[in-house]
């Protein structure tokens, strides 16, 4: 199965900005694991550098991504361009 998905990444703004990135970080494979109701989630190194692009402080607003579920159960993540 494979979805596109495009991620709000507005509400990891609320904490403080030295903690923006892990956190938004750890909210993709959250989001993740809710919409594709698995738990072992693999975030592709393109998707963490889109993230951490700008530093720790200016997170993107948004990400678009692309979702692979294999067939042992675990989901690929990797950034759609």
């Amino acid at each position: 199965m494979e979805r596109v998905y495009v991620i709000p990444l507005r509400k990891v703004k609320n904490v403080p900005r030295t903690i923006r990135s892990p956190r938004a970080v750890r909210y993709v494979k959250e989001f993740i694991g809710k919409h594709m109701k698995t738990d072992d989630i693999k975030i592709d190194a393109s998707v963490n550098e889109k993230i951490w692009e700008r530093g720790i402080q200016k997170i993107p607003p948004k990400i678009k991504v692309k979702a692979v579920q294999e067939e042992d159960g675990s989901v690929a993540v990797t950034l759609v361009e």
